[in-house]
């Protein structure tokens, strides 16, 4: 082992170093709050330290407080960086005062500050943490739980936790605390330990003192702990409850606590881990581990504690204090097992609130404290209230029942206590604890004694089951400071002496040399330092915090005494004489903040230097070899030889990086005995990058003149042996230049020194590092080093006489290899040495040899690979097996059929864990054929495209075809992974954007179009309708200006055209109230318009959250021709209605806010900072809540807000707020919200409550709002109450006087929603009777007594309305009627639809008003809803008898009508019944576009156009017509809904023209619902017939118009709005993947066959609206122009609903050689069709410009341009042209440009073995295996069963196997028989033609002559023997006819 610490000598240079200042210094000087910290007088610690040692050092000691120490202090940790990012910098936490500074920043990026946090007190500490959050259960059983990164900021009295996100939590500590600690599961506190808690009495036992908190909104929870010993026995479990436990240290991986006992002075390692439900039982009933009498005491006294705690007391009194009590006084309910933290409002939401707030709440908010008891559990929660004992002093108040104990949630157990020594040592508790991992993987935790000036190392690993750590022995290092380098696995300890030393594990590797340091030099030779000496306990400002970044050491903080006493007893006499103190000069005084391979020194004189220690490797090569005589040899010779390496590798004036790979060769084959100066390569190896620059000046000095070795050296140089075997020298037809013989002869015999290290390994190594040059020839980026291994090989297999391994080498690089004829002589005597491993074989794995007879589907031996470290071999064999044999088992855990585990027997366990996390195993995605579980589990693996390209292309022919053949259909859950790799980057895309967060909408980037289109921008007016989508508008609708049109009809903003003539006769004053007078009409359609904005532009914006949301003003001014004089409603001229645009606004407001999509970034203090400061509330602000609730961010809006609102008394505000809540909360029976609605309700509230004074439309709207709260779920008591509110009687004071009908059909409409769709299924509700009580108040009579609680109220009758006892119908029946139509709505129960058919007799006819036969008709159909058919003929059938008869026609005037008729009525009758059966039909097909249900509504429509203008129109009544006129025309729009069908848009402005006569308000604001509906979102959106969203269509349709702005009578205005409940997403968009923009594509549409029809399939062009999901089977992109994209919606819908909620964009991607169908309508210009239409064989080749046309992929594009331009003068090159035009033709045209490379180096290959420029076999090989696969038996089967076709054209691949066949047949013919006998009778073979050689026995498969010896074929005369003895090899027939003449020396023999 001489050679092991040869160099003792030996240094380590050091990176260079920089001057480190802590960043956050510098930035709290520039801190605005730097001025209070007064940080400028914070010194630099080199000012504090004088000059002169040690005078200095005592000195400056004296003057450093220990307040002083506290002032800074930093810590640094490796930067976290995102999943994906390889970033390598630093992230510090600095500490100053009251701030805290975290930066990040690194060598190469200067340091910025990434947050800054001040906070109000002094910081004791700061640390990074991570909480976990719990995920819900739902998704998936074994969630992963979310980490969330955090800073955690401790305070005296409080934590504040900052996560990464921007959340900020307070937690108030209950305790003194003496320090804070990170693990991982949270924080762990330890409780400082007040002076006055020593003294126990007997009796009482010691308060817990570690706690522990999961997450910052959790209670701070005891620590239990499981000592050593009797693990089964559970009662052990006990609390941490003794003072004298000190955590050290804690560790999140492995999850472990390392502790001090103060009074054992012994150092102990526990598990820490969450506690289990038995053990947290155990503890909680028995809290000690004695049954005496302490027990109560124990709980009872910590309750007290606590609950003094949260009286407020002062919480470092001490808690024990005249009380005692019984444990049983309070009880426990919550069973440990269910406890857990819910965000749900079993938490009480005060005390949620309070953490939230500021810690100046104190302990007092610390809800959990109270409840902090460690009580038994006892079975009567409610036993001894009044049982405790007299002497008890505190009040029965404080002893509140209702406590619960806090469960503890972590604990710890035993693992390691180190021994006892014989010597107690006082004060030996460890000053720096961490982990650190050897070279080979072996862990240790350190951790150092400073007082001793020792490293403690204890190595440990993991139990075989994983389920615990082992500790082994302590290995104890002199040392005075220690600090691990992760990424390297080493630690630099710093050993007293001052010098610095790099270990690995518990081995030393060297000294570290730091240019620029001096070394360290003593002036008294005393070598070690006693162990008195006070390092430890002297503490240096710049010391102060390497123990524990700013410690809450109890000594440091609570009280200062102990530590400078304990430092005085230190100092003895002999203080002064100790070395340490007599280093002159400045030295490394501490280490601290390790990250990586970075560390930063403290020097003597304060200074920091920050120096970084080098990689063990750099070259990707050398790494890779290392790695594989690492996993083979045995650990403590690996250790040695990486230990020699990173030596050899950073000797100070290191080797140039080039020489790299040089120098690891000299290393090692020194180490294997080699004696590298002698061999003759390696000697050149030795020159050319020399070890040190001394041996280099040694073997050559500078002469000036030169000498013939110079170039002989030269020539015989790696480089001129590399560059004669280049492209680039064949090329150039350099000649070879002959080399000079290198004098082997002065080196004779060469031997081996068996002594070496590694000379028994020598077999061993041989073969990891072919197996590792077999990884490399499986990737084109790495060839090169196996060139420069093979060097090596050779050379280990001639001396190890491997003839086999030999020839391999030779037959790949041949002109390399034959070069290398120098062997060692290795004797039998150390042969024998030699460890021949039992994986050594004597046939050299060939990875290439292998795929082809995997491809012939031969039968072979398992392939050898090393895991973890040969993973690309591993790979391609198993996606071989699976691919190309078929075997679906080949990627199964254990793949032992295709693949051996070469087994290096100590780490069997770690390599099996490797193989589980990286085996190939299909995943739960669905994947069919071979080709799709080969596509599936190379994603899993994380293969990608880019790693595909560096596979040869031989090898990565069978994934190109599964991935060529999995491309047009993929199955639609693939990954985004899968998707790129099969090169869909349409669906890649699409995937991305489905898994990107969901609020942000997924293109919203991409089309938000720049305003208008119109250009001038700036000019344009904010009319609420600038933010819509016109790119995608256009696209939809391209053949008009319709959209333009709309905004004409819908804009608010501009003032009206005023056009009267002035008469004669009409004075000036007259003409001037006549414009007044007709500007008034135009007004109220101007105020009419808002609402069919609000659905126009609905969820067009996204809100930019730092600004106000623009509102678009309702301009009611007019404008008069011919001047354009301003014409005014204010001049006072007219009178004008009060309050006239007050509901208007309120609209505006709502349309304004509609726009704002579902998915923006929107929070509550964007809403509050909508509202105009300093004004009123506005009735726009008012809009602007409702509809922020009716798009789902009302809910984000804090109470208080809300309570602020309200409070305000505005009515129009209330109103909008409580519609918004419960529109945001619908279905949700939300109990904050329904409170909020009940104060509002005077039937909700208890009939003594006082009575508020709630506005009428106020109250209107929260009963409307309790319906939207508890739609659908049949809710008993409000079921109750709104069926008894929709009769409610007028009161005696006036209220519900006026506008009654609107509060009953309120009532009415929410009882519906409550009961929604239940019809008679009402569970619980018989005996209300709900239909028989809705149906009596629909017809009328007595009555019914009123229930008990609700009489009281009722008691006195109203003194102004008498009404009897009867029901007043006029008020009751519209809200009855829809009530019934919503509660039976599509449940088709004929006894109830019969309930509402029209009266059949002229008598019965007259008992019922017009408008409410529309209501039952309506109210019918809903109900029959399977019974509506889209034909007039349905319609009709509504219709009595009695009223068809006396309507033969609308429009006639019948003069032969009966006396006794009363047409009026009939006319009436008629057209309301009519009107209400077209209502029902526009429901029933909402949104659906169906054809005939069109056409039967438009008739109607342009019928009750023609009767309104008819003479007969005053029979029916103008008003009448106008009402079913706007009712049939919503109707329309209903059903044509998002459409913007243009007939429907002629209708709307055809009546937006109409100003005149009947149309008021009312009509228009139906008119302008009707266009918005048509286009609903832009287009976007349509409606969906859901039981829901019919009943909000029915509440914002209802068909009662406002007669004028301000009129709620019957329906309030803002119930209008509710449409957007029933909105959904439906337009399809397709977007073009490589453009970017939206574009058409075909749709193929299949319907699931249904009781109306079959199954069937519609082809749609899109951008289109799709019918709703629920109808559909599934939905197909379709070819020609675009790949297919399948969407299956029988397996979940949720994809595509994913995808229409986010702009429904759909990704395509453009096939090649098409174009998108706005270039190319009709697809003549595909390249394809132009191709043959010219029969000219010039057009065969392609033309480069046609290539732009029909793909961007730049690639294609240059080729086409550089290789393809075909060039009149030279003719030789037009045949290489034409060649490589058709290449791209068939590339471009059969989807294939990746296969473009393939077939450019099948090319170059054949061609370079014509020009017989070969040097490596290389290409053969790759030649040979895709020949081989097209050959293959499987793929032949793949073909019948595919419809793709080849990935490579059969003709070129048959071409270039004749061309390789003709070249070597002819060189074979020429003299290459004679090479060939040579070779396999084994004599030397000519030099000259060896490559040719050597390429033809690789494309032959010919055997080695050892083979051939073996089959016994030398002495073969006859051709037939030989045929049998060569079947036996499985040699190729071809092959065999070759060799045939060769062996049997006479081509006659063949004919025998």
């Amino acid at each position: 082992m001489s050679n092991v610490y040869e160099e003792r000598v030996t240094m380590i240079a050091a990176g260079e170093m920089q001057d480190f200042v802590p960043f956050g210094r510098d930035h709290c000087r520039r801190h605005p709050n730097a001025t209070n910290l007064q940080l400028r007088q914070l010194q630099p610690a080199s000012e504090l330290w004088s000059s002169d040692g040690d005078a200095g050092l005592v000195g400056s000691l004296r003057e450093v407080t220990i307040h002083e120490k506290q002032k800074e202090s930093w810590h640094l940790r490796k930067g976290c960086c995102e999943i994906g990012e390889e970033l390598d910098y630093d992230e510090e936490l600095y500490v100053a005062g009251n701030m805290v500074i975290w930066s990040r920043g690194s060598k190469s990026h200067a340091s910025s500050v990434y947050k800054a946090f001040t906070v109000d007190s002094q910081v004791l500490q700061a640390l990074w943490c991570n909480f976990s959050i719990p995920q819900d259960k739902t998704e998936c059983a074994e969630a992963q739980e979310k980490r969330e990164r955090c800073v955690c900021i401790v305070q005296k009295s409080s934590v504040n936790v900052h996560t990464m996100d921007g959340k900020d939590y307070i937690a108030p500590l209950p305790f003194q605390v003496a320090d804070i600690w990170a693990t991982a599961f949270g924080l762990m506190f330890e409780r400082s330990n007040p002076v006055q808690d020593i003294p126990l009495s007997p009796l009482r036992e010691p308060l817990p003192t570690m706690f522990s908190m999961l997450h910052p909104l959790d209670e701070i929870a005891p620590v239990v702990c499981k000592p050593g010993g009797c693990a089964a026995s559970l009662t052990r479990v006990q609390y941490v409850a003794d003072y004298t436990m000190k955590i050290v240290f804690s560790g999140t991986a492995p999850s472990i606590i390392l502790t001090y006992d103060t009074v054992q002075c012994l150092h102990t390692v526990w598990a820490l881990r969450k506690i289990k439900t038995e053990e947290q039982n155990t503890v909680l009933r028995h809290p000690s581990t004695s049954g005496t009498p302490q027990q109560i005491a124990t709980s009872s006294s910590l309750t007290a504690h606590l609950r003094s705690v949260s009286k407020g007391e002062s919480p470092i009194a001490s808690p024990f204090q005249n009380f005692s009590s019984f444990p049983s006084q309070s009880r426990s309910t919550a069973s440990p097992g269910t406890h857990s933290r819910s965000h749900s409002p079993s938490i009480s939401n005060m005390a949620a609130l309070s953490r939230s707030h500021s810690p100046s709440l104190g302990a007092s908010a610390f809800s959990g404290i109270q409840r902090f008891n460690l009580s038994t559990y006892t079975p009567s929660p409610k036993r001894g209230r009044n049982s405790h004992s007299p002497n008890s002093t505190l009040s029965d108040s404080l002893l509140v029942s209702e406590t619960e104990p806090v469960i503890p949630e972590l604990c710890l157990e035993h693992l390691w206590t180190e021994n006892v020594l014989n010597v107690r040592e006082k004060n030996s508790q460890a000053t720096k604890v961490f982990l650190t991992s050897d070279l080979c993987g072996q862990r240790f935790l350190c951790y150092l004694v400073e007082s001793r000036h020792q490293l403690r190392c204890v190595k440990f690993e993991e139990s075989n089951d994983l389920t615990q750590l082992i500790f082994g022995t302590v290995t104890v290092i002199q040392a005075k400071d220690a600090a691990p380098l992760e990424s390297i696995d080493t630690m630099v300890v710093l050993e007293s002496c001052g010098n610095l030393v790099l270990y690995t594990g518990v081995i030393r590797v060297g000294k570290v040399f730091i240019a620029g340091l001096p070394a360290p030099s003593l002036s008294v030779s005393n070598p070690m330092p006693r162990p008195s000496t006070p390092l430890g306990s002297v503490s240096t400002p710049a010391r102060s915090s390497s123990r524990h970044p700013g410690a809450l050491d109890e000594n440091v903080w609570p009280s200062p005494v102990p530590e400078l006493n304990d430092s005085t007893k230190v100092h003895d006499s002999n203080y002064m004489d100790d070395c340490t103190f007599h280093q002159t000069g400045t030295y490394i005084h501490s280490l601290r903040d390790p990250v990586q391979n970075r560390v930063t020194l403290e020097m003597s004189n304060g200074n920091l230097i920050r120096i970084s220690m080098p990689e063990i490797t750099n070259s990707q090569l050398v790494k890779k070899c290392l790695q594989a005589i690492k996993y083979i040899l045995p650990k403590d010779v690996a250790v040695q030889v990486l230990i020699k390496w990173y030596n050899t590798y950073n000797a100070p004036g290191g080797p140039n990086y080039h020489s790299e790979w040089n120098l690891f060769v000299t290393c090692l084959m020194n180490m294997m005995g080699y004696s590298t100066d002698r061999l003759t390569w390696t000697r050149n190896l030795d020159l050319e990058g020399s070890l040190s620059p001394v041996i280099a000046a040694k073997k050559a000095r500078p002469s000036e003149v030169g000498s013939d070795e110079d170039w002989e050296y030269l020539l015989s140089c790696d480089y001129h042996r590399n560059f004669e075997s280049h492209l680039l020298s064949g090329a150039l037809h350099l000649d070879p230049l002959k080399v000079l013989r290198p004098k082997e002869e002065a080196f004779p015999n060469l031997g081996l020194d068996s002594s070496t290290l590694l000379f028994g390994h020598i077999p061993a190594i041989l073969f990891v590092l072919h197996l590792i040059y077999e990884e490399l020839k499986l990737d084109n980026l790495l060839r090169e080093g196996a060139r420069a291994l093979v060097v090596l090989l050779h050379q280990l297999a001639r001396d190890l006489k491997l003839d086999a391994y030999m020839d391999s080498y030779w037959r790949d690089y041949p002109l390399l290899v034959k070069n290398l004829k120098q062997s060692c002589k290795i004797d039998q005597a150390q042969l024998r040495l030699m460890n021949q491993p039992p994986f050594l074989t004597v046939e050299p794995p060939s990875i290439y040899h292998w795929l082809c007879s995997c491809l012939n589907g031969d039968v072979m031996s398992p392939f050898p690979y090393l895991p973890g470290i040969c993973e690309r071999t591993k790979l391609v064999v198993q996606s071989f097996a699976l691919y190309t044999l078929g075997d679906e088992n080949a990627l199964s855990h254990e793949p032992s059929l295709y693949l051996l585990r070469i087994a290096a027997g100590h780490r069997k366990q770690q390599v099996e864990e490797d193989s589980k996390r990286r085996s190939l195993n299909p995943c739960t995605i669905s994947a069919t054929s071979l080709a799709a579980k080969l596509v599936v589990s190379l994603t899993n693996l994380g293969f990608t495209l880019k790693d595909l390209e560096s596979v040869p292309f031989g090898v990565a022919l069978p994934i190109r075809d599964a991935i060529y053949h999995c491309r047009s259909q993929p199955s639609s859950d693939w990954s985004e992974a899968a998707c790129s790799l099969i090169g869909r980057q349409d669906l890649s895309k699409q995937a991305h954007e489905g898994r990107l967060n969901k609020t942000k909408s997924a293109l919203g980037h991409l089309l938000v179009s720049d305003g208008a289109s119109s250009g001038n921008e700036a000019e344009e007016e904010e009319d609420g309708m600038n933010d819509m989508n016109q790119d995608l508008m256009s696209l939809i609708w391209n053949e008009d200006l319709r959209v333009q049109e709309v905004r004409r009809l819908l804009q608010s903003t501009h003032p009206v055209r005023v056009n009267v003539v002035q008469m004669p006769e009409v004075s000036d004053h007259e003409f001037i109230e006549e414009k007044e007078n007709r500007l008034l009409q135009l007004c109220q359609r101007t105020m009419a318009l808002p609402p069919g904005r609000g659905m126009f532009s609905l969820f067009s914006y996204h809100p930019v959250p730092t600004e106000p949301l623009p509102i678009p003003k309702l301009n009611l001014t007019g404008r008069a021709a011919p001047r354009n004089t301003t014409v005014d409603l204010n001049s006072g001229n007219i009178d004008v209605p009060p309050n006239m645009a007050s509901w208007a606004s309120f609209h505006n407001g709502v349309a304004a806010g509609l726009k704002i999509a579902p998915a923006s970034q929107i929070d509550s203090a964007w809403i509050v900072y909508n509202r105009q400061k300093n004004t009123e509330l506005t009735n726009e602000y008012a809009g602007l809540l409702m509809a922020l609730g009716l798009n789902g961010h009302l809910s984000k809006l804090t109470t208080m807000n809300i309570h602020d609102y309200l409070t305000k008394g505005h009515e129009m505000t209330s109103i909008g707020l409580l519609l918004g809540i419960s529109a945001a909360k619908l279905g949700t029976m939300d109990i904050s919200v329904t409170r909020l609605l009940s104060i509002h309700i005077p039937a909700l509230l208890p009939p003594t409550s006082t009575e508020l004074d709630v506005p009428h439309n106020l109250q209107v709207a929260a009963v409307m709002g309790v319906g939207l709260v508890y739609q659908g779920t049949a809710h008993r008591h409000i079921a109750e109450v709104l069926l008894t509110e929709i009769g409610r009687p007028p009161g005696p004071e006036m209220e519900n006087c006026t506008d009654r009908e609107s509060y009953s059909l309120a009532a009415g409409l929410a009882l519906g929603m409550v009961c929604l769709g239940h019809g008679s299924n009402l569970i619980g509700m018989s005996d209300l009777n709900v239909p028989d009580q809705l149906y009596q108040y629909m017809v009328g009579g007595h009555r019914r007594a009123q229930a008990g609680i609700l009489r009281e109220k009722h008691k006195s009758p109203s003194y102004q309305i008498k009404e009897g006892d009867t029901v007043n119908v006029d008020v009751t029946c519209p809200g009855a009627t829809l009530a019934l139509a919503l509660l039976y709505l599509k449940t088709n129960n004929r006894s109830i639809a019969d309930w509402l058919r029209a009266p059949d007799t002229q008598y019965l006819l007259d008992f019922v008003k017009p408008e409410f036969l529309l209501m039952r008709t309506l109210a019918r159909g809903l109900i029959m809803w399977d019974e509506i058919k889209p034909s007039p003929a349905w319609i009709n059938s509504n219709v009595p008898t009695i009223v068809r008869q006396n309507n033969t026609s609308l429009n006639t005037v019948d003069g032969q009508a009966p006396e006794d008729v009363d047409i009026q009525t009939m006319r009436q009758a008629h057209t309301n019944i009519i009107a209400g059966a077209c209502m029902a039909m526009g429901l029933r097909f909402a949104g659906s576009s169906n054809a005939a249900a069109f056409n039967c509504l438009y008739k109607y429509v342009k019928m009750f156009l023609e009767s309104v203008s008819s003479p007969v129109a005053v029979l029916a009544g103008h008003h009448n017509l106008e009402t079913c006129l706007s009712v049939v025309l919503l109707s329309l729009a209903l059903v044509m809904a998002g459409t913007g069908n243009l007939k429907v848009l002629q209708l709307c402005r055809f009546m937006h023209k109409r100003t005149g006569g009947e149309m008021n308000y009312g009509f228009h604001m139906a008119t302008h619902m009707a266009l918005g509906l048509l286009f609903l979102g832009g287009g976007r959106y349509s409606l969906c017939t859901t039981n829901s969203a019919i009943a909000a269509l029915l509440c914002a349709l209802y068909p009662h118009f406002p007669a004028h702005s301000t009129d709620n009578r019957y329906h309030l205005q803002a119930l209008r709005h509710l449409y957007v409940l029933a909105a959904e997403p439906r337009l399809l968009v397709p977007v073009d993947v490589d453009t970017n923009t939206p574009c058409y594509a075909l749709i193929k549409v299949t319907y699931k066959a249904s009781q109306w029809c079959d199954e069937m399939t519609v082809n749609l062009m899109a951008p289109c609206l799709l019918p709703e999901l629920h109808l559909l089977k599934e939905i197909k992109v379709k070819g020609p122009k675009y790949w297919e994209i399948m969407m299956d919606l029988l397996k979940g819908a949720q994809c595509l609903q994913s995808i229409l909620s986010k702009d429904g964009f759909l990704y395509v991607k453009l096939r090649a050689g098409h174009l998108s169908y706005t270039e190319d309508p009709k697809g003549f210009r595909s390249l394809l069709a132009q191709t043959f239409t010219h029969r000219d064989p010039e057009f065969l080749s392609i033309k480069p410009e046609a290539v732009s046309a029909f793909t961007s992929d730049p690639a294609l594009l240059s080729f086409a341009e550089y290789f393809c331009k075909h060039s009149k003068k030279d003719g030789e090159k037009q045949e290489v042209l034409d060649l490589l035009s058709s290449i791209l033709y068939e590339c471009v045209t059969q989807e294939k440009p990746e296969m473009l490379p393939t077939y450019m180096a099948v090319d170059q290959a054949v061609r370079r073995l014509e020009r017989k420029e070969m040097s490596e076999t290389f290409e053969l090989w790759q030649m040979k295996l895709v020949q081989q696969f097209y050959n293959s038996t499987s793929l032949q089967t793949n073909f019948k069963n595919s419809s793709t076709g080849l990935l490579i054209n059969s003709e070129f691949l048959l071409a270039m196997k004749s061309s390789l066949d003709c070249t070597l047949d002819h060189w074979l013919h020429a003299s290459g028989d004679v090479l060939l006998h040579s070779y396999l009778s084994s004599q030397p073979v000519e030099e000259s033609q060896i490559a040719m050689l050597a390429c033809f026995l690789v494309y032959h498969s010919v055997p080695t002559h050892q083979q051939m010896t073996a089959s016994g074929i030398e002495g073969t005369t006859g051709f037939s023997q030989l045929l049998l003895k060569f079947s036996q090899l499985r040699l190729p027939v071809q092959a065999l006819l070759r060799l045939a003449p060769v062996i049997l020396g006479n081509p006659q023999a063949m004919l025998v």
